[in-house]
């Protein structure tokens, strides 16, 4: 396994982080345990979680996947060995259940850490990170930015004191963003510096071969500012591995199971997904291991976050690390990126 530093910290995390969002709905908890002691046994040190977790969030399975994992440190008393980072609800309309007027205000923030600790089963968590922005901007896929000062939510700023008073408490160690943009990112490194306050580690956005927009504003940013990128849906919900082409529905997949997940199923997508696949079979390449070492060779990325609902793909995905593809591969990968630019932003 390789292992990279996290933002500007002493913790060194593994090159694959463990995701972990279907774990109490796609999967029981005994799976999750298989999972877990297999990614573990690879050199996988990076768990990844969210308060909301599993998805889809529901009232009903909140927190679940959460308590999985607690249930899991607990019974192999390794905490001190694992890297673990939740996350935060903003305000959504799928995360009204969470509390009562859910938002990234100190009360929502404190409410949320105590409840996240108490299920993990621990003292402290090691990257605490908000989900979402509290603001309207440019995430889940939506462009065109639009300026909506009156839906700008919580202040960056009484954001940032609640997590750094966290962090002052000894209840996280570290703070990170997810689905932000750059001007978000740049807020919150602006606030920090001017008020000496904890710093962003870190920023969780999707990243794949069919959407490639975090290069265009973030990438360098992150790699200058030392925040580490932590790519997710790698895989773009499983379509890069073809498993779907053809209009199959593989039994239990979860766009099998979840239809309305289809940022990744517009024809635009079915074309380059096609070209990426043809990629692979030419060179003799499993297409999702390529798709995932396309992400893990890029020099801003420093965890991977993979997902698998059995133990065959997650053993396959992990070794991913292993393989390094060639320039020329990389060249084919960035001429059909050119000619398809992000169908799936």
């Amino acid at each position: 396994m390789i292992y990279k530093k996290l933002g500007n910290t002493d913790i060194d995390i593994s090159l694959i982080c463990l995701g972990t969002m279907t774990w109490g709905e796609q999967n029981t908890k005994q799976e999750a345990f298989e999972q877990m002691d297999l990614a573990f046994s690879q050199g996988v040190n990076f768990f990844d979680v969210a308060e909301i977790y599993p998805v889809p969030p529901n009232e009903k399975t909140y927190g679940r996947t959460e308590e999985i994992i607690g249930e899991w440190l607990s019974k192999n008393n390794n905490r001190k060995d694992i890297i673990i980072a939740t996350k935060v609800a903003g305000k959504a309309d799928f995360s009204s259940h969470v509390r009562e007027n859910v938002c990234l205000d100190r009360k929502n923030i404190f409410e949320a850490v105590d409840d996240s600790l108490k299920r993990l089963k621990t003292d402290y968590i090691d990257l605490y990170q908000l989900h979402w922005p509290d603001r309207s901007t440019n995430f889940f896929g939506k462009m065109d930015y639009k300026h909506e000062p009156d839906k700008d939510g919580t202040p960056i700023i009484e954001t940032l004191d609640a997590m750094d008073e966290l962090v002052k408490m000894g209840k996280i160690r570290y703070i990170g963003l997810s689905n932000e943009v750059p001007w978000g990112v740049y807020k919150y490194l602006q606030l920090s510096d001017k008020y000496k306050k904890n710093r962003i580690q870190s920023i969780q956005n999707p990243y794949n071969l069919l959407n490639r927009t975090f290069e265009i504003g973030l990438s360098e940013f992150c790699i200058r500012e030392n925040v580490s990128v932590l790519p997710y849906s790698p895989l773009a919900f499983g379509t890069l591995s073809g498993k779907y082409m053809g209009g199959n529905k593989p039994k239990d997949a979860r766009l099998t199971l979840f239809p309305h997940y289809d940022r990744y199923s517009n024809q635009r997508c079915l074309r380059s997904i096609s070209k990426y696949l043809s990629i692979a079979k030419k060179h003799g390449l499993d297409p999702s291991q390529m798709a995932l070492a396309f992400v893990n060779q890029r020099d801003f990325v420093s965890s991977n976050i993979i997902g698998a609902t059995n133990l065959e793909q997650l053993k396959s995905n992990i070794d991913s690390v292993n393989l390094s593809l060639s320039k020329e591969i990389i060249e084919e990968i960035d001429k059909e990126h050119s000619d398809n630019p992000n169908p799936a932003p």
